[in-house]
């Protein structure tokens, strides 16, 4: 009858850090740094000015905020009153970023100064919200006629806890919204109970199972994941439970992302081939030593072209796998011990792939009738999932949950194969596949081969209409100095159509060279506004 009931809570993470580094140092860009200790003293501090104003269980706090230990300190004390924390995408357009937080029905506003003139436009939109407190870099807050307070201020005038509160270990923690092809956000949710969860698989993969020696507590940690973006993929949560030093760059700017990671030894970090590609192709980066610098990336396919330039500067890689609806952590491409003997070049082969589940993670494929594919590589099915951390809905919307969990397996859209190994392979997303002539062709792999190109800096490949053959690929390139020639393009992908990686009939007829290509929110290759631009339609 005296046991206690131990809830796994997110407070317990953070309290795990603490004890084991509590001198251990947090940084802010080149201006701020401070203990583990004090920034458990600031989130007990926020955490009181927040009950201060009203916020309870299950109250709504929205967040839009760079990068920073401000957002380190937030991650834990809303959650850490039974508060629900909305991380909110600031790249979202103006009307959807009200959206969401109308339909959050958030009652308090936690924002940067830069997001100032986007708040100032949305306020009489914002019915909800009751309070606003503003985030600034300066030493004076800017003076704003709606702002109640300055996040520096809320802290230095509350009283703060003595200690974060015991509750439901199934309390909602978190929400985010994931936007789609079509329709408005879809909002999901996650409990403590499954950040914990997550926070401890993440813990034994990244320490225990991937390569390059795993990460440990020498290790020192920037995140170039937003924030706002599925909880930094989780990952601020498992190294501060191991109490890692940490490194917050702000809004991203390559150079100072590279001062950064050199100035701190920085040794891990995870993030979309997007930015990765952005550090990569700036000419101070030839300047660095970034040989000690292991990356994790995730939201998009990484290209074996991108990995090579990566390797070229030291920087070591490897994929990773998940969703807005996963937490996201689902696979992580690892090495297994037998693969010692293969040599570099099929070493980077597999981690450039989607990957293996991590640990509590059950991932099936799936064919269109309803049956697991053969572990052969080649047949395509769609990726189902299993683990304790997905959401389990989307927030309002009945009908879409169940969408998302039909047969009790939660539908990620994914299309891939799995191999002997157990290594899968995504090739492309459902609506991404191109039909053509009664074949499936993956825009991922042509996008994968493409990048290997010495010209190619960056590769989409989109289905366009065809009155013969129903769709044909159409590539559309991003140049490095010279532009490509068409015919040593095709060339190019025919050797490996040749060596059977692709079919021939893959190959595409058409060619449009670009200076960039248009990314979404979470700097992800936008396919819809390729295809409003070249097909007329999403």
């Amino acid at each position: 009858m005296s046991s206690y009931d131990y809830p796994l809570l997110l407070k317990n993470v953070l309290e795990s850090g603490v004890t084991w580094t509590p001198k251990q140092q947090i940084f802010y860009r080149d201006q701020f740094h401070y203990t583990y200790a004090d920034m458990y003293q600031r989130v007990l501090r926020l955490a009181g000015a927040l009950q201060s104003l009203g916020i309870k269980q299950g109250s709504k706090v929205g967040v839009i905020e760079w990068d920073s230990h401000r957002y380190l300190e937030i991650y834990f004390a809303i959650p850490g009153i039974g508060a629900v924390m909305h991380t909110i995408n600031p790249r979202l357009a103006p009307a959807d970023v009200a959206y969401v937080m109308m339909h959050a029905e958030d009652e308090v506003l936690i924002f940067h100064e830069d997001f100032l003139p986007l708040i100032e436009k949305l306020r009489p939109q914002l019915a909800t919200v009751k309070k606003y407190i503003l985030i600034t870099d300066k030493a004076e807050a800017p003076q704003t006629p709606f702002a109640d307070t300055d996040y520096e201020t809320f802290l230095a005038t509350a009283t703060p806890l003595k200690e974060l509160p015991d509750f439901d270990e199934n309390t909602q923690a978190t929400l985010a919204y994931t936007t789609g092809t079509t329709g408005k956000p879809k909002g999901v949710y996650f409990t403590h109970r499954q950040m914990v969860l997550h926070t401890l698989s993440s813990a034994v993969t990244l320490g225990s199972l991937t390569d390059f020696g795993g990460v440990n507590k020498y290790d020192v940690y920037m995140p170039l994941t937003p924030l706002f973006h599925v909880h930094g993929w989780g990952v601020p949560y498992t190294m501060t439970m191991m109490g890692a030093k940490q490194v917050y760059p702000g809004r991203y700017e390559p150079e100072m992302i590279l001062k950064l990671i050199v100035g701190h030894k920085v040794s891990f970090s995870h993030c979309v081939p997007t930015i990765l590609q952005m550090i990569t192709s700036a000419p101070a980066a030839k300047n660095f030593d970034l040989s000690s610098w292991r990356v994790v990336i995730g939201g998009a396919r990484l290209p074996k072209g991108l990995a090579k330039a990566a390797a070229e500067l030291g920087i070591r890689v490897y994929a990773g796998y998940g969703m807005s609806e996963t937490a996201p952590i689902l696979t992580i491409a690892m090495l297994k011990p037998t693969m010692g003997r293969l040599s570099e070049e099929e070493q980077m082969d597999y981690l450039v792939k989607t990957g293996v589940p991590v640990p509590l993670a059950k991932v099936r494929i799936v064919n269109s009738e309803g049956e697991e594919v053969t572990h052969d590589g080649k047949e395509h099915g769609e990726i189902q999932v299993r683990t304790p951390w997905l959401t389990p809905g989307y927030l309002k919307e009945p009908e879409r949950s169940e969408a998302l969990w039909e047969g009790g397996w939660l539908h990620t859209g994914d299309v891939a194969v799995i191999d002997s190994e157990g290594y899968i392979q995504i090739v492309d997303r459902l609506k991404d596949i191109i039909k053509s002539g009664g074949e499936w062709i993956t825009s991922l792999e042509l996008e994968n081969l493409l990048s290997l190109h010495p010209n190619v800096s960056e590769a989409a490949v989109i289905g366009v209409p065809d009155e013969k053959w129903g769709e044909r690929p159409l590539a559309i390139i991003v140049p490095k100095k010279e532009t490509p020639d068409i015919e040593s393009l095709k060339a190019h992908l025919k050797q490996y159509a040749d060596q059977g990686v692709i079919l021939k009939w893959a190959i595409p007829e058409r060619y449009e060279f670009v200076d960039a290509l248009p990314k979404t929110s979470v700097g992800k290759i936008d396919k819809k506004a390729l295809r409003a631009e070249y097909v007329g339609t999403v």
